[in-house]
């Protein structure tokens, strides 16, 4: 494999890629699973979620453990609970090899006078844990294209007295899930008359570190100078991420900078600020920055006025307590922000460019029809009352804000 096309961008490395990264949630996943753990990975997006769960359940199926994974964007969200647990036992039954031994077809219309979650249950009871005499595991991944539909409290609350069987039927103990996603734990039971999702182990997907990555610094041997050397500026920019690492990475191989000894910083800031940070949404390909924008600023449970207001907090103040408020988890699940040491912070130097104040004060005048009035009155220090909205101004503006998340400034400015 040649120093151009050693690196991968987008979707799941293969076991063993040459550029997979093992971090510490690989060895606490592995660990969870083995111990019959319900584990869940919930992160945002190209963090290496899904490369994760090829490589665990390659090792896993090593240790003759059965494993099968559901990637729930295969069966869709337009569809009745029917089709659905239809397409998902579909699915087990192909990921666990017994396609040929159990008939989808018969086997499902030999229960239509069960309910579609019962005849999961079924499945379970009646086939994998009878055909199976050793440790089951189900991974579950991309499970926030399942959020929106309406019984998927049904789904996860199903799940959640699988592991609760465990003190009745021995047989369960056998049975366990791993959950990955772009999602909270509280998304998965919405509904607040139910038990909340309050069990499994939560596995901590973070950002690559030095001591890590040997396997993407080869790539560099023998197109650099100082391979180490130009790790650690790329480091500097990407925080780890691992998207954006492996992408400059690629970038430096690609490129037709010389990369000369000591002259690392220079060369890697001028390949950041030439290939991704100018004219960045023309440049984002394969897309990942347009993704985080699209995450902040159209946001599908009106909150993105709030989520907006809380990163120009970070923005002024550089980092934030973390209280792992609903606000919170939704704007680190854009994957702008990260949790660190108890504060929360801009994932990176790239990001903090690129998302930065001319780009908020941009976004926010688009969406508020009072931008510059309320500009006027931050600057002056929340002093000058003429700037303040008065009569039926004040009152279209309330009406426009009704149904929108608005940030405490705006709430403020509006009450004042």
């Amino acid at each position: 494999m040649t120093n151009l096309n050693y690196y991968k961008l987008g979707g799941s490395l293969e076991y063993k890629h040459p550029t997979y990264v093992v971090r510490q949630a690989d060895y606490a996943l592995y660990e969870g699973l083995k111990n019959g753990d319900l584990c869940y990975v919930l992160n945002s997006r190209q963090m290496g979620k899904s490369s994760l769960r090829v490589h665990i359940m390659k090792q896993l199926k090593e240790q003759g453990i059965q494993c099968a994974s559901v990637d729930l964007t295969r069966i869709g969200s337009h569809v009745t609970p029917s089709e659905w647990y239809g397409g998902f036992v579909s699915e087990l039954l192909r990921g666990f090899g017994l396609s040929r031994k159990v008939n989808f077809g018969t086997w499902w219309r030999s229960q239509e006078f069960l309910p579609p979650k019962q005849r999961l249950s079924e499945l379970i009871d009646d086939v994998l844990l009878t055909e199976f005499s050793g440790k089951v595991i189900i991974f579950i991944d991309e499970i926030d294209s399942i959020l929106r539909i309406k019984f998927k409290d049904d789904f996860f609350a199903f799940i959640r007295a699988c592991y609760n069987q465990r003190a009745d039927n021995s047989e369960y103990q056998r049975l366990t899930f791993c959950l990955l996603g772009v999602a909270t734990p509280s998304n998965l039971i919405a509904d607040t008359n139910r038990t909340p999702f309050n069990i499994g182990r939560a596995i901590e997907l973070t950002g690559f570190k030095l001591n890590e990555i040997d396997a993407l610094i080869r790539g560099f041997e023998g197109r650099v100078a100082r391979p180490k050397a130009i790790m650690e500026e790329v480091l500097k920019w990407t925080g780890g991420q691992p998207f954006l690492t492996q992408k400059l990475c690629q970038l430096i191989c690609n490129s037709s900078y010389s990369f000369l000894e000591h002259q690392e910083k220079q060369c890697v800031e001028e390949l950041v600020q030439n290939q991704i940070i100018e004219n960045w949404e023309a440049q984002d390909e394969p897309e990942h920055l347009r993704t985080i924008r699209d995450r902040l600023t159209q946001n599908a449970e009106n909150q993105t006025g709030r989520l907006l207001g809380l990163y120009q907090q970070i923005l002024h103040q550089g980092e934030i307590p973390a209280d792992d408020s609903p606000e919170q988890m939704q704007l680190r699940l854009t994957g702008l922000i990260v949790k660190q040491q108890g504060k929360l912070r801009i994932y990176n130097r790239i990001y903090a460019e690129i998302f930065n104040q001319a780009w908020l004060d941009k976004i926010l005048t688009n969406i508020r029809p009072y931008a510059q009035m309320l500009n006027a009155w931050v600057n002056s220090n929340f002093q000058d009352e003429s700037r303040l909205l008065r009569g039926q101004t004040l009152q279209d503006a309330r009406n426009w804000a009704a149904d929108k998340g608005l940030s405490d400034l705006d709430r403020r400015f509006l009450d004042a």
